[in-house]
């Protein structure tokens, strides 16, 4: 009996060298030492044999199985270095060709708009101003003078957290902040991204505003609609035709929303296009951040920055600016 099982072995070695895959080695270690193989077949006929004969042909038997295992182990090692060797000759880089070469990519509209108008500031004596986008009530709305029923705190209008803070929606927060840093007077723009619940061809729940802040002992509305003709002539390099529209915002009075003078496609006459609101900043602000308001006053402006770069671009649908397609983002390199 002894020696049925070196015949079983010797088959089992044949069957298992044979393998050239895995799924072969796999049917060959099943043939053998699998729940219906010939080795376990072996073992389960142990219990009819006497004792004597049990030990001897067990321990041929076990044997066996080691020697099974370690040949499907060193035969499964010998399949997948094979495996690997011939991977690697497919996938060989000829190290002689020449090199792919790689496209030159391009700052994104946005930024690039954003660069510009921070730059055009900046020559005006505006220094850039941060904050954070998480903010509280206090910040975003009570400092600002907005009265508890304004419609910009219902839900729908605004992102709020479970424990009431919120996604600011507008960058005046900063204002307040560096007005209580710094008091007045003070001269800053505060660029950065905004949020309110609001999706559709010209609106995002996500955008880019820039809030300016300018306040001092002698500062009118001629000084502010100066700066803002500057601006505007600069960053569309035209000289175009500006206008303020009486407004109402809660954080200034007077209030006024910005068009300038845009010539359409079509060759017909130029119309008019809001571009931004601004005002004279409410005294209730300033007594806010605990700057005397017989003393100073100052003025605010506030613009989106996706509705400038769509006018300087001449792009008609905002969602383009998110939607990650490289062939309309290329024509920005």
């Amino acid at each position: 009996m002894v020696d049925s099982v070196k015949q079983l072995l010797k088959a089992a070695q044949e069957a298992i060298a044979a393998s050239t895959d895995a799924r072969e080695l796999d049917a060959a270690r099943v043939q053998y030492l699998g729940k219906k193989g010939e080795i376990t077949a072996l073992l389960k006929s142990l219990g009819g044999m006497e004792p004597e004969e049990r030990r001897d042909f067990g321990q041929a038997v076990n044997r066996a199985k080691s020697e099974v295992i370690d040949m499907v182990n060193a035969r499964r090692a010998e399949i997948e270095t094979e495996q690997m060797a011939v991977r690697l000759a497919e996938e060989r880089v000829d190290v002689t060709l020449p090199g792919r070469g790689q496209a030159r990519g391009g700052v994104h509209p946005i930024t690039r708009a954003m660069q510009r108008i921070i730059e055009i500031f900046g020559h005006l004596g505006f220094e850039v101003a941060t904050g954070p986008e998480v903010e509280d009530d206090y910040y975003n709305f009570e400092s600002l003078n907005f009265p508890a029923h304004h419609p910009a705190r219902a839900m729908h209008d605004t992102f709020y957290f479970g424990d009431g803070r919120l996604l600011r929606t507008h960058t005046s927060p900063v204002q307040i902040r560096e007005m209580q840093k710094q008091g007045a007077p003070i001269r800053i723009i505060a660029p950065g991204k905004v949020y309110r619940s609001d999706y559709d061809q010209t609106h995002s729940p996500m955008f880019h505003q820039v809030e300016g802040l300018l306040v001092g002992e002698q500062v009118t509305m001629a000084d502010l609609k100066g700066v803002l003709q500057t601006f505007v002539n600069a960053f569309f390099e035209a000289d175009l035709d500006m206008r303020f529209r009486p407004s109402y915002f809660p954080f200034t009075e007077p209030s006024a929303e910005v068009d300038i003078a845009w010539h359409k496609d079509d060759g017909s006459d130029p119309g008019w296009l809001e571009i931004l609101g601004c005002g004279m900043v409410h005294p209730n602000v300033l007594k806010a951040c605990e700057v005397d308001s017989e003393q100073y006053i100052g003025y605010a402006f506030g613009m989106g920055v996706e509705r400038l770069a769509m006018l300087r671009y001449g792009v008609t649908d905002l969602r383009q600016f998110f939607d990650n397609d490289l062939q309309f983002l290329r024509q920005f390199r």
